[in-house]
């Protein structure tokens, strides 16, 4: 075993504090990073205050994690020390089942294992994640980064940007397609960058109007305040898709009238109550209202790809790991431009 450092929440109500653990030793197949950068997702602080339930204490989040290979397992192919390289939201899957052999290991009909807050299939033992300065994963679930792109910048697209490129990927946005994209925090202003990078018409729904320059600035094309009935009265039956991150309690009607024929809502967003919809709504203009989670592990080297590409990192404040806490507490009240990303130098 190896020893490691990080920060754990010890329950659901401590606050996370420095904790000492182990990983186990590279195997033939393991790739083991020193992890330099990782971001901070709104579902740490779901799982870590337990608000999910079923959450596993002591509890080391994190699962936006990128580094540097340090070392490598005897038949490991794809990767060599030196190597950058990133992981995600998932260390495993059964890799048998129907969505697995299609490279859909999110939605893994065993259950995929979690970087965090999950547990091996063989050992039973908890993961522990990415707020600490070393991983061991299977090289099925490491991925390549570019070198082109800040680094730092880099780790939230392990979450935030696959969330947001696979829904865009799944109904095929591209040159020409209207789409609108609901909030404008970690997961919709990484919507907007790829959106726009696809060659799409990109509109903000928000009900702040003071987000519309930053909205722009981000590569937005259109702004709608939503609370404004006239404004929405222009884009009725207009979006091919909405890309709806809000986690907040609203009235979907209001939105879904804004889809043309055949038109989609794909929630991201996971609010404390389920929505009402009217069915008519969706009758009225063969409309959709669909779900997605983040991309399989083939489709999440393909989104890192497209953003060295097309130069598209997330927009980050950098923290040291001694103000993770206070970082909890802003990120609730949607204090951050768009994404925590911890400095491991200084675990």
């Amino acid at each position: 075993m190896t020893q490691v450092k990080g920060y754990a929440a010890e329950t659901a109500n401590a606050p996370l504090t420095p904790f000492n653990f182990e990983r186990r030793e590279v195997g033939p197949h393991d790739v083991q990073i020193e992890i330099l950068f990782c971001g901070v997702c709104h579902s740490d602080v779901h799982q870590v205050r337990d608000e999910w339930g079923g959450s596993i204490f002591p509890m080391v989040p994190g699962h936006e994690i990128v580094g540097r290979v340090t070392q490598v397992g005897d038949h490991v192919k794809k990767f060599k020390t030196g190597d950058l390289a990133g992981v995600g939201c998932m260390v495993d899957s059964c890799r048998t089942c129907s969505s697995c052999e299609q490279q859909l290991e999110q939605y893994c009909e065993v259950g995929f294992v979690g970087t965090y807050n999950g547990r091996e299939y063989k050992t039973q033992e908890p993961t522990y994640g990415g707020y600490s300065n070393q991983v061991v994963v299977d090289e099925n679930f490491v991925l390549r980064v570019s070198d082109k792109l800040d680094l730092a910048r880099v780790a939230p697209l392990l979450c935030a940007g696959i969330t947001t490129y696979s829904p865009l990927r799944q109904w095929n946005v591209k040159q020409g397609d209207r789409v609108g994209v609901m909030g404008l925090g970690g997961l919709g202003h990484m919507a907007v960058k790829l959106a726009a990078a696809m060659g799409a018409e990109v509109t903000v729904l928000s009900t702040s109007p003071n987000k519309e320059a930053d909205a722009k600035a981000l590569g937005a094309h259109k702004f709608v305040v939503t609370k404004d009935k006239e404004a929405m009265k222009e884009v009725q039956n207009y979006f091919d898709i909405i890309i709806n991150t809000v986690s907040a309690p609203l009235d979907l009607n209001l939105y879904l009238a804004t889809l043309r024929l055949d038109g989609t809502m794909v929630l991201l967003g996971v609010p404390p109550e389920a929505p009402q919809v009217h069915a008519f709504n969706l009758i009225s203009k063969r409309r959709r209202l669909a779900g997605s989670l983040i991309g399989g592990i083939q489709e999440t080297q393909e989104m890192l790809d497209f953003c060295a590409e097309h130069n598209i990192m997330s927009d980050v404040e950098i923290i040291p790991i001694d103000q993770i806490n206070e970082a909890y507490d802003r990120m609730v009240k949607s204090d951050v431009k768009y994404r925590f990303v911890i400095d491991m130098a200084t675990l």
